[in-house]
């Protein structure tokens, strides 16, 4: 069946069967965070068992409603939140409208069901964005390439965190880990076997506000910015180079020396350093904040004996939620 191109002269049992869905999943950021912002690699992890469902359809409401656009979260999110997200939903369907030639202005509802947690540094808004644009495009019957939803989710994402670096983006649509740089993608060699144990401290991040803060202190001093993203550089292409060539050790102590970094610029909390003492004692091979910082994430790299003593200690240290994702899972490892 052709799916119209505009509410207009559809009707009403036809727009309620008429519905598009949308898929995509979560992520986790290897090493690079914040400094992918000013043109450093970042290395990202696909966590493809949190995923979000987006259905798009024809709203019942009249044309004479201003508002063309309902848009529900389930869950429970805070008021902040969804007003936060609509926002960039907003901008992100009138750029899809006009993007692929949609007339009129069609009222839609938008359901969005998902198990990726807000504001823990696992591109719940990206995810979100992404499944909406394909959820548009199955609902108007529009094919959307790769690059075409990647530009509609920074539209989005751009409008929630300010400055988007794009790795977001491109990660919650990936199947395989990716090396990100300037705008760039690939994916990376895997030798490494092993698994990454992600960990939800509980606590709200805030990525603008992290930016924000971290930018505000390189100003304040002088070579700050350079050094932290010649560090950063140094330990993301190494970790990139121990995970092709098969060295878990080596890559777990990167990612520890990455959150001595982030920590040292202010982005850690108690309770995230909780955490990453509670991975090291359990014996994980390196343990770092994922993400924005200031709340969010822990992620640890274990063997897969370890695994389940490390996310003992993670839940004993605190840790409200983990998953596991194995470096198996994505093929191309070591036997």
């Amino acid at each position: 069946m052709t799916l119209p191109t505009s509410a207009e002269g559809v009707t009403r049992s036809h727009r309620a069967r008429s519905v598009g869905i949308g898929h995509s999943h979560a992520k986790a950021i290897l090493l690079g965070e914040h400094a992918v912002v000013y043109g450093a690699p970042a290395l990202a992890l696909p966590i493809p068992q949190l995923t979000v469902t987006a259905s798009a359809g024809w709203s019942t409401r009249t044309s004479d409603d201003q508002d063309d656009l309902s848009y529900t979260m389930t869950g429970s999110p805070s008021r902040a939140m969804v007003t936060q997200a609509s926002d960039g939903l907003r901008r992100l369907t009138a750029e899809f409208m006009a993007r692929t030639g949609v007339s009129g202005r069609p009222h839609i509802d938008v359901i969005l069901d998902g198990a990726i947690p807000h504001g823990r540094g696992l591109g719940s808004s990206a995810a979100s964005s992404r499944a909406i644009a394909f959820a548009l495009a199955d609902l108007f019957g529009r094919e959307l390439s790769e690059d075409a939803a990647f530009d509609l989710v920074q539209t989005a994402e751009n409008m929630a965190h300010g400055r988007a670096s794009g790795v977001d983006a491109r990660t919650v649509g990936a199947a395989r880990p990716l090396l990100f740089q300037a705008g760039r993608t690939e994916e990376l060699k895997l030798g490494c076997d092993g698994l990454f144990i992600v960990a939800d401290s509980g606590e709200l991040g805030s990525t603008r506000e992290a930016v924000e803060m971290l930018r505000n202190g390189f100003a304040r001093r002088p070579g700050a910015q350079e050094a932290f993203v010649r560090r950063a550089t140094e330990l993301t292409e190494a970790a990139r180079r121990d995970l092709a060539e098969g060295r878990p050790e080596e890559l777990g102590a990167r990612l520890t020396d990455f959150h001595a970094l982030l920590r040292a610029a202010g982005l850690s909390t108690d309770g995230i350093e909780a955490l990453v003492d509670a991975a090291h004692g359990a014996g994980s091979l390196g343990a770092k904040i994922t993400g924005g910082g200031l709340g969010g994430c822990v992620i640890a790299l274990a063997r897969p004996e370890q695994a389940r003593e490390v996310t003992r200690r993670l839940h004993e240290a605190g840790a409200v939620q983990t998953w596991v994702v194995p470096l198996k899972g994505f093929g191309n490892h070591a036997s």
